[in-house]
């Protein structure tokens, strides 16, 4: 399998770019709803590997319920690729805007693009006005 940086997959050296990495979940799930990342693989698509322990993944577990708004529930595992150990995280979510660390990102190529308040009114504005058409109704009783 040959990894390479997308919109959609965001590779990483190690988990010591743990924060980057959710940032870059934030913004694909904002753009795409989801896809992968991966621990042990440089940017270029080689990979390096990474030791892994149960502690390793609980950590990055507890990291993203932390560091993401909504929550999202994302599968973490080890992976063996081309004979190293790595890691995949696969997720995916509906409740567009995600945030990390209280801020809203948009994946632009295999960047991450912070959102303006503009944007980001675009992805609130709809959900407002569906909400409001849908639980709203003019009555023509009179009282």
């Amino acid at each position: 399998m040959i990894l390479k940086e997308s919109e959609t997959v965001e590779l990483k050296r190690s988990t010591s770019s743990l924060k980057q990495a959710l940032i870059s979940i934030s913004a694909i799930l904002n753009k795409h709803g989801g896809r992968e990342l991966y621990f042990g693989v440089e940017n270029s698509g080689q990979v390096v590997g990474q030791q892994v322990t149960e502690s390793t993944l609980r950590q990055i577990s507890q990291k993203i319920s932390e560091g993401i708004e909504p929550k999202i529930f994302p599968l973490i595992e080890k992976v063996n690729l081309q004979g190293k150990v790595c890691i995949r995280i696969q997720f995916e979510g509906r409740e567009r805007p995600y945030f990390a660390f209280g801020v809203a990102y948009i994946r632009v190529a295999d960047e991450d693009r912070k959102l303006s308040p503009n944007e980001l009114k675009r992805f609130i504005l709809p959900k407002t006005l569906n909400a409001g058409a849908v639980g709203w109704k003019e009555s023509t009783r009179r009282v």
